[in-house]
């Protein structure tokens, strides 16, 4: 019987793919009772009080395995027998409480403030006695997680104490509740330049970043600089993106020397944060001169170096202020005059692509389709310009109402109505409700459910039957719900509360959370949606073959996958589509340099899926370089979409099922971008 790690092994060094062998497992109960708890998680049932005992006594695996199921299950109701954990004599269950807990800390539905301070107040204790090092820091992680002022204060105080491994782990908890929302400007950074100098390992310098870069504070740019130079690439990346946020126009020099790096996510966050210190700039603007210097990657682009387009693309997505348009413009003429000498279909393809990328950008400083009408020299589809552009535009801040946009909405093309659609919402114009008004009857019920949204922003109140009408398919179609609840709220007001409170016992996760959120803000008092049991005869994908992998081919190379035997249903699930050819021409319909590529979409614009949805998995695979991780939209919301990171993400632990790794061909990953093709997905064994 394998016992949870107590310690983080050697090789879980921050810049390393994670091997199976380094991911802690859940020990094996017997057969009938891993059954048991499997059927639980599927119906997300506490069966009638059995799983609370199985997770408060017996032996260690079963409580182990138990708190995993509480864990995924996420009832706050669970709460107490997971803190209760916390002081287990063994360590494997100690070690899965704390996890449990983190996993609690994340719910889609959010905890309460009384639960907050209950669970604060568990940790602090538990991780104050903790004597193993591998759940006190599986603690930190839960701490950070939850991010409460108690929670902060004891991070600091172990970022503090120079703990050989503990100070780092708390520099990353520290980022993380960050990224939460919480403040960090209290953080002494002292220790912080402990942890970055080149005599500490990795993971110890990897932590110092992660910290500066999500705190964004001025006064940790000389920290920043420091590290610029770091040996690993993720701290490089870490620390250039963090002189974006918290540097201004006299740090563009020392910046722009990592467009040149020769890691593609480093030179990605060199050019993202050289478009945010010119957003800053008044008058002369060296970042923008900076910029200039990603003119040669074109030639590179057109040799086949499809990963040297990402700075490139990173710029694009960031944009430029309007005294950019000239570079702008100036990348775009490079990218066309590449073009003849391109070395392949495929990278003439990127070539165009980034040319209607970057007219994009040039289209959101003015806020009207003008330059993606006509980019991409015959090559980019009318469809995927019309999308790129009308999603930019609608980014466009002080530009009035999108008139140009309501012809969209007449569009034979449903992803182009959908883009036209959220246009019309970030910038309202009248002349849009009667087209709006038409798409809330349309057989696309993605499209539909934005114009309801949309029409509620208009105060259409025309459009309230057909929203109405769109409100009584939410118990068939759950995907219907947020958008549909906003324009039902903004349009009926108190009289959408007898709607939003049936759904609160819908069994799908998603639409109770949508319908307390809505309730909580429609009455102004707190409302939770209670526990909802599934049907027995609740959808439950085939579990993967053991050892399985999944080889990608693509239009720029094949790459292999491991799945993950810790998550067999979301692993089964991605199995099943394969076998079927589901994957078979999509694309990776979203690349953001330094953070994902995305895919399984066959809508190909992030709103698709297979016609069903899969629960969540949680595991406790970490997030790091080269991680597969299923998309979601909320709780059990997981279908066909998946993305696999470019760097750690630690902020997706415990939020968002981690399945496998890319265990071969990563450099393929690199190379990918917007609109790349699956060819096929194969299944071994």
């Amino acid at each position: 019987m394998e016992a949870l790690r107590a310690t983080v092994p050697a090789c879980l060094l921050w810049g390393l793919v994670v091997l199976s062998g380094c991911v802690r497992s859940v020990p094996s109960p017997e057969a009938g009772e891993g059954e048991a708890f499997a059927l639980w998680e599927d119906r997300r049932s506490l069966a009638d009080g059995k799983l609370v005992a199985r997770a408060t006594r017996g032996p260690a695996p079963v409580r182990v395995r138990a708190l995993r199921a509480l864990a995924r299950i996420q009832d706050a109701s669970t709460l107490e027998t997971v803190l209760a954990g916390l002081g287990a004599a063994e360590v494997p269950v100690r070690d899965e409480a704390a996890f449990a807990a983190g996993v609690l800390a994340l719910s889609w539905e959010p905890l309460t403030d009384a639960e907050k301070a209950r669970m604060t107040e568990a940790l602090l204790a538990a991780e104050a006695a903790e004597k193993d090092e591998g759940v006190g820091r599986t603690l930190l992680e839960s701490l950070g997680k939850l991010a409460t002022p108690g929670a902060l204060t004891r991070l600091t105080e172990r970022l503090s104490e120079g703990r050989p491994g503990m100070s780092g782990r708390a520099a990353v908890a520290l980022g993380v509740a960050a990224r939460r929302g919480a403040s960090l400007a209290e953080v002494p950074l002292g220790p912080v330049e402990v942890l970055l100098q080149s005599s500490q390992p990795e993971e110890s310098r990897y932590g110092g970043a992660y910290l500066l870069a999500s705190a964004k504070r001025p006064e940790g740019l000389r920290l920043l600089r420091s590290c610029l130079g770091d040996e690993a690439p993720d701290v490089r990346a870490l620390c250039v993106k963090g002189m974006g946020d918290a540097g201004g126009a006299e740090d563009a020099a020392v910046v722009g020397r990592l467009l040149g790096d020769e890691v593609p996510r480093v030179s990605a966050e060199a050019a993202r944060a050289l478009a945010k210190l010119a957003a800053r700039c008044s008058g002369d603007c060296t970042p923008l001169d900076e910029l200039r210097a990603l003119a040669p990657r074109a030639g590179r682009v057109a040799k086949g170096d499809s990963a040297a387009a990402h700075a490139l693309l990173a710029l694009a997505q960031q944009g430029l202020p309007e005294a950019g348009r000239p570079v702008l413009m100036a990348l775009r003429h490079v990218l066309q005059e590449s073009v003849p000498g391109a070395a392949s279909e495929v990278a003439r393809g990127d070539l165009m692509n980034l040319d209607c990328r970057l007219a994009a950008a040039l289209d959101r400083q003015t806020g009207v389709l003008d330059e993606v009408l006509r980019c991409g020299g015959g090559q980019v589809p009318e469809v995927r310009r019309l999308v790129l552009g009308l999603r930019e535009v609608a980014q466009s801040k002080g530009r009035g109402g999108a008139s140009f946009a309501v012809r969209y909405l007449a569009s034979p093309d449903s992803r182009v109505r959908l883009a036209a659609l959220e246009a019309v919402s970030s910038r309202p114009v009248p002349e849009a409700a009667g087209p709006v008004r038409e798409l809330l009857g349309g057989e696309d019920l993605v499209v539909a459910g934005s114009a309801a949204s949309v029409a509620g922003k208009l105060k259409d109140a025309e459009a309230l039957p057909r929203v109405r009408a769109l409100a009584e398919r939410v118990p068939e179609e759950p995907d219907l719900a947020a958008p549909v609840a906003e324009g039902l709220v903004a349009l009926a007001g108190k009289d959408a509360e007898p709607v939003l409170r049936a759904w609160l016992n819908h069994p799908h996760a998603n639409v109770r959370r949508v319908a307390a959120e809505s309730l909580s803000g429609l009455t102004g008092q707190p409302v939770r949606a209670p526990h909802v049991e599934l049907p027995e005869n609740v959808r439950r994908p085939e579990p993967a073959p053991a050892g399985a992998t999944l080889t990608f081919r693509t239009n720029k190379g094949d790459f292999t996958v491991a799945l993950d035997a810790e998550a067999p249903l979301t692993s089964g699930n991605l199995v099943a589509l394969a076998r079927k050819g589901y994957f078979r021409g999509i694309t990776f319909h979203r690349v953001v340099p330094d953070f994902v590529a995305q895919g399984g979409d066959p809508r190909g614009d992030g709103e698709g899926g297979p016609g069903y949805s899969i629960r969540c998995e949680i595991t406790r695979r970490p997030y790091r370089r080269a991680t597969l991780g299923m998309a979601l939209s909320g709780k059990d919301t997981g279908g066909s979409q998946f993305f696999f990171t470019h760097s750690p993400q630690p902020h997706l632990d415990g939020r968002y099922t981690a399945f496998g790794e890319v265990t071969h061909g990563m450099e393929v990953v690199d190379r990918l971008l917007e609109g790349d093709t699956l060819l096929e997905v194969e299944v071994k064994p």
